[in-house]
């Protein structure tokens, strides 16, 4: 009897043992605060859990028990953030001076401006303002560009316009800002229109809506109705319309709609449109254009052809540039990126795809002279245009040299560094969110006191030596001048990584430059859609690859453990390769949106043959064309430090062209 009691009581502690290695952290947290007395830590996370679910009273309770705990700055900001609505000034004065210098000080005064923005209270805004350090919230500086124009009467209309723009939601700040300088006559009807048209195109219904309303708040339409049924208000609208100019916004807003679902159709209606004028009808065929450009169209460049390049937007240039690659029309490609704006123009994309077409189109020396002079202004090892510039002024990519050693005065003043401090504790006690904010507001250059490339080497040392990698790397990229590539493309887990590849024959500087790009080598990330891991597996992924490998043990719950997400990860890229003929290009692409789609992206049977860089640029997904850019640049640094040789990235790349209909996919049924 004694030894069953025993038994029992073992397998009730391996039961619990189990249960809090599995725990979430917030579960274990709140648990610890009932079954006994909570660590300092477990009352960190538990404020953190009653943060996210908006539990005020219960960080007002548990914020006295963390007094003298590292991370309480950011109990403190929880528990006053939670409540800000009613807090007294004084609360968060008083806050901001005990807490002066840090992210959470200037994390709650930025939360404060939005508050007193949506308020309309100026007076205290712009007593608050001044003292904001952060400037990565745009309805905050839309608030502070209204203010200044309420108030002081002073304008900013370009200023309004760019965070317009440039916003990706419907924020309330820039909404206001935008709609006093319209009033004011600082800015157009055209450009209020504009944001209209950007956020149309980009499906953004709740922005269009805002500027609509600040346009034509009296529109006889809604925009409702047009989202919804864009063909009928098209072919049913009055004629001739009460207000031309608004009717005639709201026909161009109704065509881009349409272009998203049938380009033809929205062809075949805008060329009825009589009442549209020239700049009115430019734009409309070059967001058909566009749409058409990313369904892979050959008809894109016919329907831009319709309107010159200096009358559509940027957005609309890119892909007339990508279409004209496509079909190998350079001297489309060169007048087309020579109309983008400045900035745009100085990118080093559209900077290399304007020297290849001086160079295919030379008629002299001096064109020559002058595409080597583009290649030359963005050549390096910084980014993918930047190394395939180098590759097209005869160059191998080699290294940079290593900077010097870091001295033992700067590790120490990156290890004294309190912010940095705060932000490793952070990470590993589980608030991983918290500690790269915090650690990505010390190390940013425009924050006060920011650092300079010596300094942002030894921050990401200190991050190395405590293998917070992502944070590593992405502070050694901050650097301007001085350069570390080991440090950029660390290869941390390499008798994992190293060993597993040679194992399966695969390139183990592709495995690296995709794992670097998936999970910056967290072991634990998780994505919005419920990747897991080192190398950001599906659930459905794991499941079927297990299978393909034959591993009859397989369990999702380890697919964090270290080696089995190398197993899985590379087993599986292993099958997308040998599905795409060993394209690494395709594969990223593969492993990024799934096999279908560039299946379909690289076209029909007979269609042309893509140089591999040409292909990448027109990726229909933004995502996934900055991915296999970016795998693809990876593995190309990674190749170099690896062999020590120096590499090519144009080799990697190397051709994409239609499937041999009469070839057999080799895992056609890839998940």
């Amino acid at each position: 009897m004694q030894k069953i009691f025993r038994l029992s009581a073992l397998i009730a502690l391996y039961g619990c043992l189990v249960l809090l290695a599995v725990m979430p952290t917030g579960v274990w947290a709140a648990r610890a605060l009932v079954t006994g007395k909570p660590s300092p830590d477990a009352l960190i996370l538990a404020m953190k859990q009653a943060f996210k679910q908006g539990h005020s009273k219960r960080l007002t309770e548990l914020l006295p028990r963390v007094a003298g705990h590292r991370l309480l700055p950011w109990a403190a900001y929880w528990e006053l953030s939670a409540r800000l609505q009613t807090a007294h000034p004084a609360e968060i004065e008083a806050f901001l001076t005990r807490y002066q210098g840090s992210y959470q000080a200037d994390r709650l005064r930025n939360d404060w401006l939005l508050l007193l923005g949506q308020r309309r209270d100026w007076a205290r805004f712009a007593v608050v303002a001044p003292g904001l350090h952060m400037n990565d919230d745009r309805d905050v500086r839309c608030y502070a560009l209204a203010m200044d124009l309420k108030v002081s009467g002073v304008g900013h209309p370009e200023e309004v316009k760019q965070q317009w723009y440039a916003q990706k939601d419907a924020g309330d700040g820039c909404r206001l800002a935008a709609a006093v300088h319209y009033a004011a006559g600082q800015l157009s009807e055209d450009d209020i229109w504009r944001k209209a048209r950007l956020a149309a195109e980009a499906n953004q219904a709740n922005a269009t809506r805002q500027a609509v309303a600040i346009a034509a708040p009296a529109a006889p339409v809604s925009l409702d109705e047009i989202w919804a049924k864009p063909v009928r208000f098209l072919t049913l609208q009055q004629q001739p319309p009460p207000d031309l100019h608004v009717a005639s916004e709201l026909t161009l807003l109704a065509l881009i709609r349409l272009a998203q679902t049938d380009c033809d159709q929205a062809a075949e209606l805008l060329a009825k449109q009589r009442h549209l004028s020239d700049a009115q009808r430019s734009w409309g065929w070059g967001a058909i254009g566009k749409q058409s450009a990313q369904n892979l169209s050959p008809d894109a460049l016919r329907y831009f052809a319709n309107a010159p390049p200096q009358s559509q937007s940027d957005e609309h240039l890119a892909w007339r540039v990508r279409a004209a690659l496509r079909q190998g029309q350079w001297e489309e490609v060169l007048g087309v990126t020579q109309a983008m704006s400045a900035a745009v123009n100085a990118e080093p994309a559209w900077i290399y795809w304007r020297a290849r077409a001086l160079r295919q189109l030379a008629r002299s020396e001096a064109d020559l002279a002058r595409a080597a002079q583009l290649f030359q202004s963005i050549q390096g090892t910084s980014g993918f245009y930047e190394v395939l510039a180098t590759e097209e002024l005869g160059r191998s990519i080699t290294l940079p040299p290593a900077p010097p050693l870091l001295s033992a005065l700067e590790q120490e003043t990156a290890r004294s560094h309190t912010g940095l401090r705060q932000a490793l504790a952070a990470i590993r006690m589980g608030l991983r969110s918290e500690g790269v904010r915090e650690w990505n507001y010390h190390t940013n250059l425009h924050q006060p006191g920011g650092m300079n490339d010596r300094e942002l080497l030894a921050a990401a040392n200190l991050a190395c030596q405590h293998e917070v990698w992502d944070r590593c790397i992405n502070t050694s990229e901050r650097t301007k001048n001085v350069v570390d590539v080991a440090q950029r493309f660390v290869m941390p887990h390499q008798q994992a990584v190293l060993a597993h590849s040679a194992h399966i024959g695969l390139d183990a500087a592709y495995v690296y430059g995709l794992i670097r790009q998936e999970s910056r080598f967290v072991t634990d990330a998780r994505s919005g859609v419920g990747a897991s891991g080192l190398m950001q597996i599906m659930p459905a992924t794991a499941r079927w690859t297990a299978k393909k490998m034959g591993l009859t043990h397989f369990d999702l719950r380890h697919i964090d453990d270290l080696k089995t997400n190398i197993t899985i990860g590379t087993g599986y890229l292993q099958l997308v390769l040998d599905d795409f003929g060993g394209s690494m290009l395709m594969a990223s692409a593969a492993y990024n949106a799934g096999p279908g789609r560039p299946r379909r992206w690289r076209g029909q049977t007979g269609g042309p043959v893509l140089e591999g860089a040409i292909w990448a640029e027109n990726v229909p997904f933004a995502e996934t064309r900055d991915y296999v850019k970016k795998v693809l640049f990876n593995t190309t640094l990674y190749a170099a430090l690896i062999t020590g040789l120096p590499q090519s990235l144009k080799q990697r790349l190397g051709q994409v062209g239609p499937r041999d209909a009469s070839a057999p996919a080799v895992n056609r049924a890839l998940p």
